[in-house]
């Protein structure tokens, strides 16, 4: 697992006024191409940073119009209302003049611990041994290099590890660590509802999976320790898929959740 944490990779200086630099990590890609949640979390922290609006992301919506290459790229904010409870910002994040993802961001305050009034609506959360979980590697099943794999530990519930062929339910379930195992936050929780192999694996391997539009909402601080993660797909139609993702942490608090429409090209 890498050892440079996800608060440098995804760290933000500040240019001037609104405008942020960043420098995008190839160790963070999968077929070369800069993993969406962990570009969402490097846009959410410049929001974060710049000041005058609340600490903490507690939703995020983002389209990615255009895949950046690593290297340097910058972030541009444009707050929009800040009230009692929360502030909202749009940001986008450009390379070589071209937008590569526009997004929007509610701040607000995120705690630890929170009681659910009502929980029904979710779906099983299937605790499992981390330890017995099966480590993604580097290489997806269709060969493509997913670099990003050397950075975290993703482990997989061996019954959605795809070790005898896709079961047609659509469905991948994990453990998920940050470098050095470091404590996740609601910046690098927007990393976590998109760092699972896509739920289509489960269904039919495919080569390129591309987020189109990921939304994600932080609903809780994580107790630290790996979080535990399901990547649902819903319906694929029409070249597109859509997924869902919950994420739970050590404690068995629901913490993250997302949606997300994606490509796919099944043949």
């Amino acid at each position: 697992m890498g050892t440079t944490s996800f608060g440098a990779v995804s760290a933000v200086k500040q240019r001037s006024g609104h405008s942020f630099d960043v420098e995008i990590s190839p160790l963070w890609t999968a077929g070369g191409r800069p993993n969406g949640g962990y570009l969402l979390a490097t846009a959410a922290r410049a929001a974060v940073a710049l000041g005058g609006l609340h600490a903490d992301v507690i939703a995020a919506n983002a389209q990615y119009p255009r895949s950046p290459e690593p290297g340097s790229a910058e972030v541009v904010l444009e707050p929009l209302h800040t009230g009692r409870t929360s502030s909202h910002v749009r940001a986008t994040l450009r390379q070589n003049g071209n937008l590569c993802v526009e997004a929007s961001f509610i701040l607000g305050s995120v705690t630890a611990g929170v009681t659910a009034d009502w929980q029904a609506g979710l779906p099983d959360d299937t605790a499992t041994d981390r330890l017995g979980g099966i480590r993604v590697p580097p290489v997806t099943p269709t060969g493509v290099t997913a670099a990003i794999m050397n950075e975290v530990d993703l482990r997989l519930h061996p019954a959605t590890a795809l070790i005898d062929g896709p079961t047609g339910r659509g469905e991948v379930r994990g453990w998920l660590s940050l470098p050095s195992d470091e404590p996740f936050d609601p910046i690098s929780l927007l990393f976590a509802v998109d760092a699972l192999p896509p739920a289509t694996f489960d269904i039919v391997p495919t080569s390129f999976v591309p987020t189109l539009t990921l939304t994600a909402y932080v609903r809780a601080i994580p107790a630290p320790g790996p979080v535990r993660v399901l990547q649902r797909a819903n319906l694929i139609a029409d070249g597109l898929v859509d997924q869902a993702c919950f994420v739970w942490d050590i404690n068995g608090q629901l913490v993250a959740q997302a949606t997300q429409l994606s490509g796919i090209r099944l043949g």
